[in-house]
């Protein structure tokens, strides 16, 4: 049952100006008229838990009720989070220095908790390395993260003072993770991810799906939200299976930056990956839903953090060569009814 209060966030972020975006928008697209459009968002909204973002992006205007069925959406996500994850251990995912504590077999770098590590760990740490990337404790989207080179600091104490400063927020500081040569043909600026998502039922983890997410622009960080792209990919084989998708619900067919075709690219590591967050999944199981970011090193797999509310949108966003079908149906060949 999701909360009268989730609820009323939700009615409150509810616009008449932006719902009637969307109609115009999937006019624009689809041709249809505007008054059947607004009908057809409201009985979704009301059958399907669709908010009017997701009409658009999934395409609905497309879709019959038995494909939109298949689909998670924003009100059908929200309780099935409510469902299968614990909120009390779902607070470890928020917090990446509890988190680096429970995964730190998965991590495959080093790392310190700024808030517990001595003058002399930080010092030493700082010392032999000549990047490092600064997180805050709590943030998403790559938000705060810093890439810090020690020879831009005039000494090791300077650099501590700057991790250690209150206006910095920083929560841990880590080794920069060097991705695979194949991952940096792609996009050599950031190190791109899987978002991967696991479901914990029943005693055993099942891999739901594979995003592949590339940096853009320069950028150092993968996220959407700074101009990146997300790529279906195939859990048989590793590869990616459609064009990039932009935040803009914009298609590239390959990198602009690289001239890389997104379709056909195949992720090293990736049988290792899977099995890597499938044991990941049930280091705590009461967090039943979990969406991994997961970077190939050269030598294999690493996790780079896991939300516990799993983006639904990367998954479900369209592709003309792929059949229309969610994640509501995907989680309904496990035996999960949402």
């Amino acid at each position: 049952m999701i909360s009268l209060r989730y609820l009323a966030r939700v009615a409150s972020g509810m616009s008449l100006d932006k719902l009637m975006g969307c109609v115009n928008e999937a006019h624009e697209r689809s041709g249809k008229p505007k008054a059947m459009l607004l009908l057809d968002i409201i009985h979704c909204i009301r059958k399907f838990g669709a908010g009017y973002y997701d009409y658009l992006i999934f395409e609905f205007y497309e879709m019959d009720d038995a494909q939109r069925a298949t689909y998670m959406t924003r009100l059908r996500n929200k309780r099935f989070d409510d469902m299968i994850n614990d909120p009390v251990d779902a607070e470890i995912f928020d917090d990446k220095s509890r988190f680096y504590a429970h995964f730190s077999n998965y991590l495959r770098r080093g790392w310190l908790d700024l808030a517990t590590a001595s003058d002399e760990e930080l010092s030493q740490f700082l010392s032999s390395r000549e990047y490092v990337i600064a997180k805050p404790s709590e943030g998403e989207c790559g938000k705060g993260i810093e890439k810090l080179r020690l020879a831009d600091f005039g000494s090791v104490d300077e650099a501590m003072a700057y991790l250690r400063s209150p206006e910095q927020g920083f929560g841990v500081v880590e080794d920069l993770l060097v991705q695979h040569p194949e991952m940096s043909r792609l996009y050599p600026h950031s190190v791109n991810c899987m978002r991967m998502a696991t479901v914990w039922w029943q005693g055993q983890a099942h891999l739901l799906y594979a995003v592949l997410k590339t940096g853009n622009h320069g950028k150092f960080v993968d996220n959407l939200e700074n101009g990146g792209f997300a790529c279906h990919m195939d859990l048989a084989t590793g590869t990616v299976v459609g064009p990039g998708h932009t935040n803009t619900q914009a298609l590239a067919e390959e990198h602009p930056m690289t001239g890389v075709r997104f379709e056909g690219f195949e992720v090293p590591f990736f049988e290792e990956a899977c099995e890597l967050v499938k044991s990941a999944a049930g280091v705590i199981p009461t967090v039943g839903y979990i969406g991994w970011d997961v970077a190939i090193a050269a030598d294999g797999p690493a996790i780079i953090e896991g939300n516990h509310y799993a983006a639904y949108d990367f998954p479900q966003l369209p592709d003309r060569s792929q059949p229309r079908r969610g994640l509501a149906g995907m989680l309904a060949d496990i035996g999960i009814r949402v």
